[in-house]
């Protein structure tokens, strides 16, 4: 079996369950996101793969071999902590080459590894620089160079952009993504920043306390989220309350909706994301997939039009260009269309 692979693994401290009952399979050679909000597991489900944590319960598998019990030291994976924890009295060359020398490498291959890594991580020449004097976007490239050293198995990362200011961590989250493709390495980042996990992630793995809500590729995660809490938290959307009916249609406050894959019957929650409806002028006939309004606020940020739209007494959320603004203003009366593709009827969470 190829890949690591998580096979029911549990994580307790005392009473409480940082990680309930998982199993997951991450593919060899993905970069895969663990992403939720702060507390919800995903660093405990990454220091247990490291070795730092013990499972409570379960097993951890690489590449079929049972790892679970193996110490850290033995594992062959490279981390990243969120503090990069650098030796601030060695050099840039001496940071690098510290896991290859307790390892028993000689001089003259440490040497050559580090040339090799400072060329890979865009840091050419800089073996003889303090550590001390180096920028936040150079301490991280040497923390990655210094991981990748003894060529692991996986690359851990934990929040490893989070102390970058925004510009600069944009352009290392490309960065980091093209260093693992050409590496091909199966690397694990835990971030809570759902832009940097849809930037880099092959696959993202949703969480929230202890549990593992949806693991899918960026888009679908976007496109076709699995519950209400993914829908909210993957950037915004629009959360409709909805019956189904006998007959098969999605009744909502205000009229009705079309949506793939309905349930028989029942009560229903709808996503639909705010860039996927169409707002136009005036009013017009109730009909399936349109419902009336009343403009609340407009709000113009240059690049996108936001529009807040009552709608039988619940806001929803519009977006569109510039270009493409409806010839509308506060207190409108507007028609909201719905393609029937972008409301996805959520399961529970």
């Amino acid at each position: 079996m190829s890949g690591l692979v998580f096979d029911s693994i549990v994580k307790k401290f005392g009473e409480f369950t940082a990680v309930h009952e998982t199993s997951l399979t991450i593919p060899q050679g993905k970069f895969v996101c663990l992403l939720g909000p702060s507390g919800c597991g995903k660093t405990t489900l990454l220091r247990m793969i490291a070795g730092l944590e013990a499972a409570t319960a379960g097993r951890i598998l690489l590449d079929g071999d049972d790892v679970t019990r193996i110490p850290t030291h033995k594992r062959d994976f490279g981390m990243v902590f969120q503090n990069l924890a650098l030796f601030p009295h060695l050099t840039v060359g001496e940071n690098i080459a510290y896991p290859l020398r307790i390892r028993g490498v000689s001089k003259a291959d440490c040497l050559a590894a580090v040339k090799r890594l400072l060329d890979l991580v865009q840091l050419p020449d800089m073996a003889g620089r303090p550590v001390s004097k180096l920028s936040g976007g150079q301490k991280q490239r040497v923390a990655i160079a210094r991981a990748l050293a003894l060529e692991p198995k996986l690359f851990l990362l934990d929040e490893p952009l989070s102390a970058l200011d925004a510009k600069l961590r944009e352009s290392m989250q490309i960065e980091l993504k093209q260093l693992q493709q050409k590496l091909g390495i199966t690397t694990i980042v835990v971030t809570h920043d759902q832009r940097e996990a849809m930037t880099m992630a092959d696959l993202v793995v949703v969480m929230s306390q202890g549990k593992v809500h949806q693991v899918a590729p960026p888009v679908e995660i976007y496109r076709k989220p699995k519950d209400a809490f993914v829908a909210d938290f993957i950037g915004s959307t629009n959360l409709i309350s909805g019956r189904i009916s006998g007959s098969g249609k999605l009744a909502v406050a205000g009229g009705t909706l079309l949506a793939d894959d309905l349930p028989a019957t029942g009560d229903v929650t709808v996503s639909v994301r705010p860039e996927n409806i169409r707002v136009t002028a005036g009013r017009g006939d109730s009909t399936p997939g349109c419902l009336a309004g009343e403009v609340s606020y407009i709000r113009d940020l240059g690049a996108s039009i936001e529009m807040y739209l009552s709608v039988a007494g619940q806001q929803i959320t519009a977006i569109t260009t510039p270009s493409d603004r409806p010839d509308i203003a506060a207190g409108d009366a507007v028609w909201l269309h719905f393609p029937k593709d972008a409301c996805v009827v959520l399961g529970d969470a």
